[in-house]
């Protein structure tokens, strides 16, 4: 068995708020944006919502960044995330 063969086990906790917030940020940076693009309120959303998983950051901030679009803001804020959540959460 594959089970008996295996000697190491790693779960990756989650991100810290500040860590989350800080991962977006780097990731617009490398997008070629310096400004601020989430508010405080829709980026604490999504680091609650994805319980800090860089993966679920990932696409519940994409989601977030259509909704904001979609609504003609410039700004991602909390109803952009609220928005993403509620997608994000009904496709799972």
């Amino acid at each position: 068995m594959i089970d008996q063969r295996i000697t190491v086990r790693f779960q990756m906790t989650g991100m810290t708020s500040d860590e989350t917030t800080g991962y977006i940020r780097h990731h617009l940076k490398i997008a070629g944006r310096d400004n601020p693009l989430f508010s405080d309120d829709a980026t604490a959303l999504i680091h609650d919502s994805g319980r800090g998983k860089p993966r679920q950051i990932n696409n519940l901030a994409r989601a977030a960044l259509v909704a904001t679009y979609t609504a003609g803001k410039t700004l991602v804020d909390e109803s952009a995330a609220r928005a993403a959540v509620t997608e994000i959460v009904a496709t799972e």
